[in-house]
């Protein structure tokens, strides 16, 4: 059973999806604000975190950059309407995806479903001889599905679930592109509707966090109205 922490201060909101996702099988806790919830994350962290951007005493931002020091559990983002800024800047952060407000709460349980697959998949629960457990090297990146662990010129790199996955889609085949349709199936359930801008928001994440290890990393490359793809270096 996987431990699910919802944090927000609609209490409406902890009492109505905390109750969807028992009854789809989750262990739920529940916390009205940031701190309280940082608090309980420093006893046991769960297997995920929903998390509402704006909330009393520590919100999501801060939250989430707090716990992205210590662990790289899948996070998911509630915003509103008007925080667009905020939806970028949280995946930039570390967040692995947002649901808007109002949302549909089946589509928050699909895409917790899909982020928790991924995350046992990469913990080791695919075949041994699976093409997506194979350790990749690719000129300076070293990749282990395995162990979920990225280097870059001997440098770990520490990346969340979605963005592993893209990295290790482009990389599988370097020089090929990928479209932004193709990654979407690599990062997202084929239930779950995402536009071009969350792949481009990851993919940028993606990029800043190998270039704080390589300030001249450039091997994945944009090709404009196409996709992406990795170049070996």
């Amino acid at each position: 059973m996987s431990k699910i922490a919802l944090v927000d201060d609609d209490r409406n909101i902890l009492t109505s999806v905390s109750m969807t996702l028992e009854a789809e099988g989750f262990e739920v806790e529940t916390y009205n604000d940031g701190q309280q919830a940082f608090d309980a994350f420093s006893k046991r962290l769960p297997d995920m975190a929903v998390l509402d951007i704006k909330m009393p005493r520590m919100d999501g931002m801060d939250l989430l950059q707090r716990l992205r020091q210590k662990s790289a559990i899948p996070v998911i983002f509630l915003t509103s309407k008007d925080e667009e800024i905020d939806e970028v800047l949280g995946l930039r952060m570390g967040a692995d995806d947002y649901v808007k407000k109002p949302f549909s709460q089946r589509l928050l349980v699909e895409r917790i479903r899909a982020l928790l697959r991924r995350q046992d998949a990469i913990a080791g629960d695919l075949p041994p001889d699976s093409e997506d457990t194979k350790v990749i090297e690719r000129g300076a990146l070293r990749m282990d599905p395995l162990r979920h662990a990225v280097t870059w010129k001997g440098e770990d790199v520490s990346l969340t679930v979605t963005e592993f996955l893209l990295l290790q889609a482009l990389a599988q085949r370097p020089g090929f592109v990928k479209s932004r349709d193709q990654l979407m199936d690599v990062a997202y359930d084929d239930q779950v509707y995402v536009d071009d801008r969350t792949i481009d928001s990851h993919i940028k994440r993606l990029r800043k966090k190998l270039r704080s290890v390589d300030s001249e990393f450039s091997a994945i490359e944009t090709l404009y109205g196409i996709g992406y793809r990795y170049n070996e270096e």
